[in-house]
């Protein structure tokens, strides 16, 4: 019986992918690294290859601070340095990269589907959590500013944890906090990997959220909207 749900925050209930597209491809081109038409600075790629370019080298160095190999504020230096190609101290780096991130958070928006989810696993006598690999304090001020907040029970932030999703800890941690057995927590989000085979792993039901149909053989439950939600009350 399912007693609580866990939800991913970007790409599940955020649009982050959209987000941060429309941050570097405007960052890029203000700094002469993607060229005042949004083409790629070597002149043969448009905004796409700048935001794919971004976001590669964005999940490399994430992924190292998930493993505690280097902190939150230094994968964003080594995102700017890498994207760039320049070599910058702490101050220079952090100076970019303010740039970025001020356009990032005002492109910041809920999926039509998010809130009604919500609302309804509420309604349901489910606890609502977000389990997410971002750092607690950006995050609480994402939901904040999008009105999230008040819609869940509880924001756990893998900034506090010893490591992040798919780590079986960061699952087992926030079923903790939770107040429920594992086997009673469905957690829902967008990324195989990080979000359904790892809450498996730890002994959770899991549901991805395949909005672009893109895991039609994954072998995992599968939901193309979160409005294919359903929760017994």
């Amino acid at each position: 019986m399912v007693r609580g749900v866990l939800f991913d925050l970007d790409d599940t209930l955020v649009d982050q992918e959209a987000a941060s597209r429309g941050a570097v491809v405007a960052w890029a081109a203000e700094l002469g690294a993607g060229g005042g038409d949004g083409r790629g600075g070597d002149g043969r790629g448009g905004g796409d290859e700048v935001a794919a370019r971004w976001a590669r080298i964005s999940e490399r160095h994430y992924a190292r601070y998930q493993r505690r190999e280097i902190g939150f504020a230094e994968q964003r230096r080594e995102r700017v340095r890498e994207f760039l190609g320049v070599a910058l101290d702490e101050g220079e780096a952090d100076r970019l990269f303010a740039g970025y991130l001020a356009r990032y958070e005002d492109g910041w928006v809920v999926f039509d589907d998010a809130v009604p989810a919500l609302r309804r696993a509420r309604e349901a006598g489910l606890v609502v959590a977000v389990l997410t690999n971002g750092e607690e304090g950006q995050q609480r001020r994402k939901l904040d500013r999008l009105g999230l907040l008040s819609e869940v029970d509880l924001l756990v932030a893998s900034s506090s944890l010893p490591a992040g999703k798919p780590d079986r800890r960061a699952f087992r941690h926030a079923v903790g906090r939770m107040g429920v057995g594992a086997g009673e927590v469905l957690m829902v989000g967008d990324s195989l990997h990080k979000d359904v085979l790892g809450a498996r792993a730890a002994g959770l039901e899991a549901v991805l959220l395949d909005r672009a149909d893109v895991h039609a053989g994954a072998g995992v439950p599968r939901i193309r909207s979160l409005d294919d939600l359903a929760f017994a009350g």
